[in-house]
């Protein structure tokens, strides 16, 4: 049976393609169309989906789109009456986008696809994401959170799930608790996104690595425009917020009362620990540590929300492990915090756990809990997306009058481009099937030394060309996790960190030894483990060889505002203007 899920239409488009309960591919549309965030129909990642299933999609069982859009347009319409007169302009072009293509979902999936409108279905925005996080983790049996800006209605959602696993039986989820719009956890994020002068959808990222430059002194102010209550259900104060009447403003005339003027998002951030005996203008160094301490407030009070609610769905289920999906589940700070305080044994977050996610978890749906087909699948890794082979990265090199090495004998390869890290050179590295999700986890990465504090602001400022305070991960050997970091008793059921997803502090003095990946004395680590991805294990081993750090410096292999690469083109593209040292498309090898 072959069931498609699609995500569209508001940002982060994806498809994903099952096949008898198992993903067989995933992906998002930004990686083909190179539009960040795309929101688009993702006609080409679902070209791709049914490309590597090897079917037309006339083969296809089922068609399923990852919410409700009847049920979200009463929510536009309902908040706009609330909110007329201030709503009209936002009303007025939330009409012009829903009766454009937003009400048509159905129609255009039949026009797109060409298939019968009764094998096209539709899941709940939060059912989605629950799914694609049980149905994607290794439990018979969990609690489930889910949180994000907003589905149809609702922001975030609590209860259990079963499955049956290997057999016939019954598979459910059950969200018995939810928080309805407008009081939103992600939207209260998203508000201080762009008030800190990040973009919405794209910077919150950003202010959960402005946070530890700041101290949390504003927690007070904060929880005068959310109010949380002891078992992490809240509220917002609507009087400082305007999200729900405006498309354009997430926060009114009363929150810059509160907090002051917004920042300037073309100034540079610089604060005495990001730059320390940097020179300032007079005001500048004080006023930046002041959105720095902002961040940090608002940061800690959505943590303690989120620690609150998974210690209370804790003690109310009494189940020992926890599913997290939707997009302020992607906040790793808090994850980490969650492992640590909230009572759970274990923790699950899909690697794409954002609207994205909702593709997977949307066909999961409903061959699981609609069809009621039993389970024989957990994700593993996140190597999910399109591979390119040697035959078609040479024929674009040699298109482009490239010199390049091929190299038979990968142990020689991996020797000599170990010490190209060791050297100080910086490596872009793509190779296999691209990432599922925002992380790049070692197939679309960049790739350096973590051992050269400079390192840090060489592939910041001159590579990736972003903010300096931005953080880079440790990527390190799954059996060596434990001797680096705390809070990983056991790595190999740590999976969180197989994707990126928690931050975990450094042990002792641990840090030291890879200061280019110590934020502040913690790290987004991510665990490499030999069966998911041998060379690039193999790349982290021989470095740690010949260091004694079995440590890679990684982040995404893009440059500001861009997606993550994923064709040869990509990559070399991205090599060409950035200051990468050498370019690896698999087993080929590109050297300046």
């Amino acid at each position: 049976m072959h069931i498609l899920g699609i995500s569209c239409f508001y940002h982060d488009a994806a498809a994903a393609l099952v096949r008898d309960g198992v993903v067989v591919a995933a992906a998002e549309e930004e990686r083909f169309s190179r539009r960040k965030h795309d929101p688009r129909f993702p006609r080409r990642a679902v070209d791709f989906c049914l490309e590597r299933a090897g079917i037309a999609a006339g083969e296809l069982d089922y068609v399923v789109f990852y919410e409700k859009p009847l049920v979200k347009f009463e929510r536009i319409l309902t908040t706009a009456l609330r909110s007329f007169p201030r709503s009209w302009r936002s009303f007025g072009e939330a009409m012009i986008s829903w009766l454009d293509e937003k009400l048509w979902v159905k129609a255009t999936i039949q026009k797109e696809l060409g298939i019968a409108p009764e094998r096209i279905l539709f899941t709940d925005h939060h059912a989605a994401h629950a799914a694609s996080a049980f149905f994607c983790s290794p439990f018979a049996s969990a609690a489930v959170l889910t949180v994000d800006g907003v589905g149809e209605w609702t922001t975030s959602a609590a209860g259990t799930a079963t499955a049956a696993w290997g057999a016939e039986g019954r598979n459910s989820i059950s969200l018995t608790r939810e928080t309805r719009f407008p009081h939103s956890l992600g939207l209260l994020y998203s508000a201080f996104t762009a008030w800190l002068g990040f973009e919405v959808n794209e910077g919150e990222y950003k202010v959960m690595g402005m946070a530890p430059y700041g101290e949390p002194r504003y927690q007070e102010r904060v929880r005068r425009v959310v109010r949380v209550a002891e078992d992490g259900s809240f509220r917002l104060d609507m009087d400082f917020f305007a999200f729900h009447r405006s498309s354009e403003h997430t926060y009114s005339r009363r929150f810059v009362e509160l907090f002051g003027p917004p920042r300037d998002p073309r100034a540079e951030f610089f604060t005495r620990l990001t730059h320390p005996g940097r020179s300032a203008a007079p005001g500048e160094l004080e006023r930046n540590q002041y959105y720095a301490d902002v961040a940090a407030s608002i940061q800690r009070v959505v943590e303690d929300t989120l620690v609150s609610m998974a210690a209370h769905l804790r003690r109310s289920t009494g189940e020992t492990r926890l599913c997290m999906a939707g997009g302020v589940a992607l906040n790793s700070v808090a994850n980490g915090r969650i492992l640590r305080e909230a009572g759970f044994e274990e923790l699950y977050v899909q690697p794409a756990a954002g609207d994205a996610g909702g593709a997977v978890g949307a066909a999961l749906h409903v061959y699981h809990v609609v069809l009621g087909m039993p389970r024989a699948y957990v994700m593993e890794d996140a190597y999910l997306g399109r591979e390119y082979g040697e035959g078609e990265t040479r024929a674009f090199l040699d298109s482009q009058g490239v010199r390049y090495e091929v190299y038979g004998d990968e142990d020689r390869m991996l020797d000599r481009l170990a010490d190209d890290l060791v050297d100080g050179r910086a490596l872009g590295w793509s190779q296999g099937r691209f990432e599922w999700g925002p992380r790049a986890l070692g197939n679309r990465s960049i790739l350096a030394d973590p051992r050269r504090e400079g390192m840090k602001a060489v592939v910041n400022e001159k590579i990736k060309m972003r903010e300096p305070f931005r953080p880079f991960a440790p990527a390190i050997l799954e059996e060596r996790a434990g001797d680096f970091f705390d809070g990983i008793p056991d790595p190999e059921r740590c999976w969180t960190a197989r994707f990126m997803l928690a931050v975990h502090p450094w042990k002792e003095d641990a840090g030291r030894l890879a200061p280019a990946v110590d934020h502040l004395g913690t790290g987004r680590l991510q665990t490499v483990r030999r069966e998911w991805n041998p060379r690039y294990h193999g790349l982290i081993s021989r470095f740690g060889e010949a260091t004694g750090v079995p440590v890679l410096m990684n982040t995404s292999f893009n440059l500001r505002g861009e997606p993550i690469v994923a064709t040869p083109a990509d990559a070399f593209g991205t090599f060409r203007r950035s200051g990468l040292d050498v370019l690896v498309l698999g087993n080929v090898v590109v050297r300046r």
